[in-house]
């Protein structure tokens, strides 16, 4: 028999009360030309109690206090793009499942379910609003063992992950019964930067016929790698700088480069703390951190030497956000260059969304759905429950070079 899913309902969630109109101006980096698209993610909760109405009323009172992610993108001068608040709502779908979590194993992958059928895709005549200019989308199904799934498609133009998971988690406070949110929102984009420099030309994306890889690194396996940090540098660091190093390193002697080709890391921080931003704020506050090394380099060093690399990257990002703050850049920041010797890694074990709680308690697991063949990337989630430690979907290497990574990866020693 084989597994299906079957849409109850489509329909539009607006915000349960009255809302402002008008117009909000998006900041520089909400206006960033990649950042205009979808983000896609599942999040997988084993127990609920009628989960697509909970959500879909709390959804309603979140875009209350959260009222632009209910409008919708709009261009009336090219280049600066920003939300007309139409109060449009949250494109929303019902769905059911002909099958238990246990019986497609979690959905982890390869995927039991395809994405299409837990993820909300609408035809034109149920959504006119183009997916580019559309601010958020929801699924919910539900399996025959009483949990479900959420399939979230959310624009980061209009946050960034811990923006996102702020909002979800807002819903999940709602759904519990709070009258508001724990943190209130703050929209305030015209604290972010807005510097004279225009955003570089869209990169060009290779076809790079990547290999799709699932890897878990025990919480005891990452303390023993900071333990070791702070015998080498008497300094602490934290699991995302041992388990990016390990990654960078093992990545490098997988390629098998000559001894002076360059090897490049990036992935993004935010500038929260930098710029002093409200707690409540949602929209994107990130700089890229970027680092290049010779492969034969990074190939012989020591791991510790390598956390020391990323480290000290980390550290030269505040200096070079205020850089960019103050106007003092003639170049984009945000330019990347995608080929195969880069690799992009992007940390979603921290956003938020593994803690929210809807009633039911936390998700076993929550990931972003993405698998392309055009930038060697990793992302790094908690690792799902009962699990410790950090799960790392790795999209970096061909065919060629996984086993090789695979077997430094898995070296624990």
């Amino acid at each position: 028999m084989g597994f299906t899913v079957t849409k109850i309902s489509e329909e539009r969630v607006r915000p349960a009360g009255p809302t402002p109109s008008g117009s909000l101006p998006l900041a520089w980096v909400d206006r960033y030309p990649t950042h205009r698209g979808l983000v896609e993610s599942m999040h997988i909760f084993t127990k609920a109690t009628e989960p697509a109405r909970v959500i879909k009323e709390a959804l309603a009172k979140a875009l209350v206090f959260y009222y632009p992610l209910a409008g919708r993108i709009v261009e009336p001068v090219q280049g600066e793009p920003a939300i007309d608040c139409t109060a449009d709502g949250v494109y929303f779908v019902e769905a059911e499942a002909n099958c238990s979590l246990e019986e497609v194993n979690y959905l982890e992958r390869p995927l039991m379910l395809s994405k299409d059928e837990l993820v909300p895709y609408p035809s034109k005549e149920d959504w006119e609003i183009e997916p580019a200019n559309t601010i958020m989308m929801m699924q919910i199904t539900t399996f025959t063992c009483g949990g479900f799934v959420m399939g979230l498609r959310f624009n980061h133009a209009s946050a960034d992950g811990l923006g996102s998971a702020q909002f979800i988690t807002a819903v999940g406070d709602l759904a519990r019964g709070l009258p508001e949110p724990a943190v209130e929102p703050v929209w305030a984009r015209e604290t972010f930067p807005n510097p004279a420099v225009r955003p570089g030309p869209l990169p060009e994306l290779p076809v790079l016929a990547l290999d799709y890889i699932v890897l878990d690194l025990p919480g005891d396996y990452i303390s023993r790698l900071k333990s070791q940090y702070l015998e080498h540098r008497g300094r602490h660091c934290s699991g995302f700088d041992v388990v990016v190093a390990k990654l960078w390193q093992c990545r490098t002697r997988a390629l098998a480069l000559a001894a002076d080709s360059p090897v490049k890391l990036c992935f993004f921080a935010s500038v929260r703390h930098l710029l002093k931003l409200e707690r409540g704020y949602y929209g994107n506050s990130i700089f890229p951190v970027k680092m290049s090394a010779a492969s034969g380099r990074i190939a012989a060093a020591g791991l510790m030497e390598v956390v020391d690399m990323i480290r000290d990257a980390k550290r030269r990002m505040a200096g070079e956000f205020l850089e960019f703050a103050k106007g003092e850049v003639a170049a984009d920041p945000f330019q990347m260059t995608f080929n195969y010797e880069s690799v992009y890694v992007s940390d979603w074990s921290k956003l938020g969304f593994a803690e929210v709680d809807y009633g039911w308690g936390p998700p076993k697991v929550v990931g972003p759905l993405v698998n392309n063949d055009f930038i060697a990337s990793c992302v790094i989630l908690k690792a799902p429950v009962p699990l410790d430690g950090a799960r790392m979907l790795a999209s970096c290497v061909t065919k060629q070079h996984s086993h090789e990574f695979l077997r430094g990866m898995k070296d624990l020693e």
